[in-house]
């Protein structure tokens, strides 16, 4: 009697979950024809996904999204947003009424998911990305956290042909991460025809197990063969799981089911009514299911105390290049909280975040040579201020994570991007090393600081300065030994610049950072022999800009100012210098700065060969004082 009740019970609960799926549906149809725009046909495909997640296997508490304890979930097919809404419909965290405002400038309830909301970790709708940020919070839970929660990624077969997909699945197979699920939504249709693969199921199976995931092929309408899948998932050991759901795009939706030409388009609205009422007709209860709460065993952690252990132990004059700096920087702070963590991509022996993982080698992912997904994973990493998280490799090579680094910024999550091997000044490696356009990204991200330190004590109060600060930040190292120029008692403050010579009769005001920095002083050293005074300020942070030194320092020297960067001139130093000063009257910015594909060579050769060394400042100032006179 006791097994006859409990398979009752269960079928109860089938029949429950299918009904939920049903509803999602409904929801979904409204929200879209409401605003005349969505994804209703990749909502439905998802729809008995989703409800076994939600209202089955997931454990959470429903009152608070961000618990710390909760089960993660990323929706990587973002633009199937209006499920996820209708998901928290149904929990009772948004009001029903809210999904009609779906798309509409004053709801948070956005095309995309992104973290106005409470339940949404991480901003997905650039499809391939979301993958990454689960391996982020699935490491961060395993090996940080070391707690129960479990993350589950939803995926597009569309998307998965993003190679990130791929540098996901390796990285989440590199580290046994059990607590991770990726769900493949197959519903064969992409935007503007078939998926490659279509409904091959058995080469998505092999792909995976192939990359040594444990993986289940399943029906994704299925809501018993689902809730299976799902528990034995949850059985196996120091493998990540990947559930390979056959679906069909528009379930449930008359001509429209697996239909090509459907895909963005919400349902018309002289025929929305009639497939609701014929969804409506397939719900046999009025039931919901209420998630079982997590098991609450995540570390209280605090990210207040982060601070350097003792002032910078440079002294003047010592040489030492500023990626050196940093990673011995890094190290410091790590002693001091142990929420920061680095992530490299197999450069940490040139970006010197070594040094870090010498010492805390269990806070150092090695993220291989996969630069976007290295990103990803520290996205995810810092979701739920869960740690502090630094990012290193060479700075031409973040480009390549542009797209990932951007919706990092759309997620609003704290995160620092370190950068080294800049400019030409790297010296021999060549053009495809050095890094000329990264000022350019990063200034054009909202909401980030730059930092480009020109010495080893401004460069860990860069390190210190960028854990506690809020968004993104960016860290600009060099790979030249350089000397340091200020005292270890110095003070430096995000926006503040460094004027670091000055006199009454400066005749022009100069601005340089890193190697630049120091051509200007060695410029100014020379030029003072012949009786030219100049001014030389560092700028220390490049976003924000200190607008206010450097417009005193122009009107003290005439209204003339020259920058010089081992930068690409469009987007550097120069052109943000250029916007400080656009609306002040008087004022003539000269640029020096690298103005076309550099060559192998010595970095003192290259630094002279592309117009941005100590003889080219010298001409420049010399040139701008004659046109004074």
């Amino acid at each position: 009697m006791a097994l006859a009740r409990d398979a009752k019970l269960e079928s109860d609960t089938f029949q429950v979950l299918q009904d939920l799926a049903n509803r999602l549906r409904i929801h979904s149809i409204r929200a879209t024809c409401a605003c005349s725009s969505g994804h209703p046909t990749s909502c439905c495909s998802a729809a008995e996904i989703m409800a076994v997640l939600f209202f089955h296997t997931m454990r959470y508490k429903q009152a608070d999204p961000e618990h710390p304890d909760n089960d993660r979930f990323v929706l990587s097919k973002g633009h199937a947003a209006p499920i996820l809404y209708a998901v928290w419909v149904e929990v009772g965290c948004i009001c029903e009424s809210d999904l009609l405002n779906l798309r509409k400038i004053h709801c948070d309830l956005e095309g995309h998911p992104t973290p106005r909301l409470s339940f949404v970790d991480v901003a997905t709708g650039s499809l391939g990305q979301g993958l990454g940020a689960a391996c982020g919070m699935a490491y961060t839970g395993k090996y940080f956290d070391k707690a129960s929660y479990r993350v589950f990624c939803l995926m597009g077969d569309g998307e998965s042909s993003e190679g990130s997909v791929w540098e996901a699945l390796a990285f989440a197979s590199h580290y046994n991460l059990d607590n991770l699920v990726a769900i493949f939504d197959v519903n064969r249709l992409g935007q503007s025809g078939t998926a490659p693969l279509e409904h091959c199921t058995a080469i998505y199976e092999k792909r995976c197990q192939a990359f040594g995931w444990n993986t289940y092929v399943v029906d994704g309408h299925d809501v018993e063969a689902l809730c299976q899948a799902f528990w034995k998932a949850a059985q196996v050991k120091n493998k990540p799981t990947a559930l390979i759901a056959k679906t069909f795009k528009g379930r449930g939706i008359p001509n429209v089911e697996d239909a090509e030409n459907w895909h963005g388009k919400p349902m018309p609205k002289d025929r929305a009514d009639g497939i609701v009422k014929l969804i409506e007709s397939q719900i046999q209860t009025n039931r919901n299911l209420t998630p079982k709460p997590p098991v609450e065993d995540s570390p209280r952690i605090s990210m207040s105390n982060t601070k350097m252990t003792s002032l910078p132990a440079y002294k003047l004059g010592d040489m030492i290049a500023t990626r050196e700096a940093y990673g011995l920087a890094l190290a410091k702070l790590g002693h001091s909280n142990q929420r920061v963590i680095v992530l490299d991509g197999d450069t940490k022996n040139s970006t010197f975040s070594e040094v870090f993982k010498k010492e805390h080698p269990e806070r150092f992912i090695e993220c291989f040579i996969a630069e976007q997904n290295m990103v990803s994973v520290a996205l995810g990493c810092a979701t739920r201020g869960r740690t502090i998280a630094f990012v290193s490799t060479f700075a031409a090579f973040l480009t390549r994570a542009f797209d990932q680094i951007r919706m990092g910024a759309i997620s609003q999550i704290n995160i620092n991007f370190v950068g080294s091997h800049c400019g030409v000044s790297i010296g021999e490696d060549g053009p495809s090393q050095m890094a000329l356009e990264d000022l350019a990204m990063f200034r054009s991200i909202p909401n980030c600081t730059i930092f480009y330190p020109s010495d080893a004590v401004s460069t860990e109060h860069a390190v210190y300065l960028a854990a506690n600060t809020k968004g993104m930040c960016f860290i600009r190292t060099t790979r030249p030994k350089t000397a340091v120029i200020y005292t270890s008692e110095e003070n430096f403050v995000i926006g503040q610049a460094k004027v670091i010579r000055q006199s009454a009769g400066d005749k022009v005001t100069v601005i340089g950072a890193g190697v630049t920095l120091h051509e200007a002083l060695v410029a100014a050293d020379e030029l003072s022999q012949q009786g030219i005074s100049i001014r030389v300020i560092d700028p220390f942070t490049i976003k924000p800009l200190d607008a206010t030194t450097i417009i005193q320092s122009a009107k003290a020297t005439a209204g003339q100012i020259i920058t010089v960067e081992d930068h690409y001139r469009e987007g550097g130093i120069g052109e943000a210098v250029c916007s400080a000063v656009s609306r002040e009257p008087d004022i003539v910015v000269h640029q020096l700065a690298v103005t076309e594909v550099p060559r192998s060579g010595k970095p003192s050769e290259l630094l002279d060969m592309f117009g941005i060394s100590a003889r080219h400042i010298i001409a420049a100032v010399k040139d701008t004082f004659n046109k004074m006179k």
